[in-house]
């Protein structure tokens, strides 16, 4: 290990007293399940050492974020390390890794950039993104190397973004006493292109092209996790359909979704069938929420659907059409909205039954009461079908189960088919990092030969029909039954039955009602307006993070100097002066609550 470095001062030095306060409720933290408990033995197995690294691949919704914070708390108990960092793929996830940790008896401060210098001294350490390492990786190596640290790298193949992340993460974190590394599948890397602190054996797959494959110190698949409650069992809901546009020649092209003869054809009869003008797209939303009505008539009275588009166009687009065939005004959630995280907790937490987003809640977001999703998008990687389809299968009850709705297409049955099966999900290695949120190969769909020579010149979507497919259950397409149909008692078990609906009841169900479904997507709903959500307030007598108290506190000040200069005629910086010499610590970036509180109540004396 090299010397330690002693954490940077980017702004007016200070000090600060007091110890680190954690969180109260740090011994009524969620249980942990069978295989956290056995994860956490082998990490700490005594014949292994003193780990430096260990990498965990738990399935999507399997709870690798209470894993973590669990071997954190017993690390930070046993004075193995006095910091933790967090590493995570977006802004969104922060907040959540944050308030996890408060919940879990550790503080973390999400809200810290790369302007401010010090950890606050009263948090154990802070959350931060991929990007603002790779922005100032020396200011993240002073953090984690000033004290001894645990570095959490959620979704550790975003180090492998870019060469220059990769390398952003090793000089960050490569003195750092210790490392987490977390995926919810394996992935594949270049030989030289190696992300840090994972190991690696050779890929023989049948498309691996000499590459390596990630070696995880702990798996946790998606079939040990069925088998032990811990998600649920997912059903998906293929939905086909006659497509019609117009080509450059001025021609009228019609094609099915399940019986396209090239990819070219049904690359444009998918992307046809999304168009928000056609019938298609309505029709799967009709559907989705007869499902939803079962599902919360039978026992999920909370039930809710994700609706998730390729571009914000589209969602807003989708957002009408929700609107108009439930009668009931969606959640939309933009990347681009700054108020993205706040919608995203305020669904999660209410009641209301549609969302929809791009991508927003596609890698990590916890929201345990959606149940089904509808892919109206074009986006078709093994790593987004995993990570999308991990936001419904997350279980908190036996007896619930999810239901994607989807394009009958061949990628995307091809990779539901590897879902049911239970097969190693290897990603591929990830495209250069761009300033987009995802690699355009996931969005245009049209043979690589055709778009090098520029694809068609001119396209014109002009109508879409959907009609009921099959449903996907266990390797097997499952059509709908005129008749009853009977249930195996081991199929029951496995389902979580009664309540919910087998495949073949699912399938039964859907094709029965497809005729009559056509008709009330067709026909509008009176929906009333509602109006724009306000921030949700903390439940009352709840312990809020300190990482949001400090964040309104430093809100509060900001206000309250304002004021002072205005009504004196002072520059800022002096009001903020005069408080620092009054009130003594380090800069409000990084001064504790308690500090904080009496530089607004000295702020509020003078007025």
């Amino acid at each position: 290990m090299s010397t330690t470095h002693h954490e940077p001062q980017l702004a007016l030095s200070g000090t600060t007293s007091g110890p680190v306060v954690d969180a109260p409720g740090a011994a009524a933290a969620r249980p942990l399940r069978a295989w956290q408990h056995a994860a956490l033995e082998q990490y700490f197995d005594p014949a292994a050492g003193e780990r430096e690294d260990f990498l965990v691949t738990a399935t999507p919704g399997a709870g690798k974020t209470t894993f973590a914070l669990a071997l954190a708390r017993r690390l930070l108990d046993s004075r193995r390390v006095d910091r933790v960092v967090v590493v995570a793929p977006t802004d969104h996830l922060r907040t959540q890794w944050a308030e996890a940790a408060h919940r879990a008896g550790i503080e973390l401060d999400p809200t810290m950039t790369n302007a401010v210098g010090p950890v606050r001294a009263d948090v154990r350490g802070y959350v931060t993104t991929y990007a603002q390492v790779a922005g100032h990786p020396m200011l993240h190596r002073a953090r984690a190397t000033a004290r001894k640290s645990l570095v959490i790298m959620d979704e550790i193949h975003h180090a492998g973004d870019g060469l220059s992340w990769g390398d952003a993460v090793s000089e960050a974190f490569g003195d750092a006493r210790r490392r987490l590394s977390l995926t919810g599948t394996p992935f594949r890397t270049k030989v030289d292109e190696r992300i840090p602190f994972v190991s690696y054996v050779e890929d023989d797959g049948p498309d691996s092209e000499g590459g390596l494959r990630s070696a995880a110190d702990y798996t946790y698949g998606y079939k040990e996790a069925l088998a032990d409650g811990v998600v649920r069992p997912v059903v998906f809901a293929a939905y086909t359909g006659t497509s019609r546009w117009r080509n450059s020649a001025g021609e009228v092209v019609a094609a099915s979704l399940t019986d396209a003869s090239t990819k070219a054809v049904e690359s444009l009869a998918w992307k046809t069938a999304l168009d928000p003008r056609g019938d298609w797209v309505p029709h799967v939303i009709a559907a989705m929420d007869e499902r939803l009505n079962h599902l919360r008539e039978h026992g999920m009275h909370d039930a809710a659907g994700l609706v998730l588009a390729s571009d914000q166009e589209d969602a807003r687009a989708y957002a009408r059409i929700v609107q108009r065939v439930t009668g009931e005004k969606p959640a939309l959630i933009l990347s681009d909205d700054p108020k993205a995280s706040q919608r995203i907790s305020e669904f999660a937490e209410g009641d209301q039954r549609f969302v929809v987003c791009v991508r927003m809640i596609s890698e990590g977001v916890d929201v345990p009461r959606a149940a089904c999703l509808a892919w109206m998008t074009s986006y078709r990687t093994p790593l987004f079908f995993a990570q999308a389809v991990g936001r419904v299968v997350r279980s908190r009850r036996r007896g619930e189960s999810a239901t994607v709705f989807l394009p009958a297409v061949r990628p995307l049955l091809a990779l539901a088919a590897e879902m049911e099966s239970d097969r190693d999900h290897v990603i591929p290695p990830p495209a250069p990092a761009s300033s987009e949120d995802v690699d355009e190969g996931g969005l245009d769909l049209l043979p690589p030969p055709e778009r090098e020579a520029g694809g068609p010149k001119e396209y014109e979507a002009l109508e879409a029909q959907a009609e009921f497919a099959h449903v996907l259950h266990g390797g097997r397409a499952v059509t709908g039954a005129l008749e009853p149909v009977q249930v195996s008692a081991e199929e029951e078990d496995y389902l979580g039955l009664p309540g919910l609906l087998s495949p073949e009841q699912t399938a039964t169900l859907l094709a029965q009602r497809d005729a009559e479904i056509r008709k009330r997507a067709a026909s509008p709903r009176p929906a009333a307006e509602e109006d724009e959500p306000e921030a949700a307030a903390p439940a009352e007598g709840a312990e809020e993070a300190t990482w949001h108290t400090a964040a309104l506190l430093r809100k509060e000040i900001h206000g309250l100097v304002g004021r002072i200069a205005a009504g004196r005629q002072l520059p800022h910086a002096t009001v903020y002066a005069k408080v620092r010499t009054a009130v003594p610590g380090p800069p409000s970036a990084s001064a504790p609550v308690e500090v904080l509180r009496r530089r607004r109540d000295h702020l509020l004396s003078l007025l």
